[in-house]
């Protein structure tokens, strides 16, 4: 009983794994250019994950850090401020070089004022946003991202902080690591 047992696993996961390495993903990273309405900009890195077992790489999962410290704030007296995001994407047309995608993101955000009088204020929300946008492979290892977002999680500067604005904007430029 043992043996047949034994010879039954090892059977599966041979058979798993060869099915695991034949499905074809993409993983691409990327820089991340955002800028939120009326307010900073902000800059900062992201990855992008497909595959065949995502309903024929329709679903795109994302994990990005985009942070004022590296736009606005830089250059500028800017609040500093940091998102860190993961998230789903639907992508139409997904076989096509040209998508349209709609998605929902959730995450964590801080805004670190530095001087002690603001420590009444609050620092930190969580995010959840909705999403949509364009998105163009090209030829090469290259993919572009345009899109518009709004947190639903709005600041109101009394519990969740005042640099917590609606609305932004984002450019991503991705290159891809494994592309099959």
């Amino acid at each position: 009983m043992r043996k047949t047992l034994f010879t039954a696993f090892v059977i599966m996961s041979i058979s798993l794994l060869k099915a695991q390495t034949a499905t074809p993903y993409e993983l691409a990273v990327g820089l991340r250019v955002q800028k939120t309405e009326q307010l900073y900009w902000e800059n900062g890195v992201g990855a992008d994950f497909t595959s065949d077992f995502l309903l024929h790489k329709k679903i795109h999962l994302k994990l990005s850090y985009a942070s004022s410290r590296l736009g606005s704030a830089m250059i500028g007296n800017a609040v500093r401020q940091d998102n860190v995001l993961v998230g789903a994407d639907w992508h139409f047309r997904s076989d096509k070089d040209f998508q349209l995608f709609a998605g929902l993101n959730t995450g964590f955000f801080h805004a670190d004022m530095e001087l002690p009088q603001f420590d009444v204020l609050p620092h930190n929300s969580m995010l959840l946003q909705l999403e949509t946008g364009l998105f163009y492979k090209f030829k090469f290892p290259v993919a572009t991202s345009l899109s518009v977002a709004y947190n639903v999680i709005n600041g109101d500067g009394v519990n969740i902080p005042g640099t917590l604005f609606p609305v932004y904007y984002q450019l991503s430029v991705f290159y891809y690591i494994n592309k099959k």
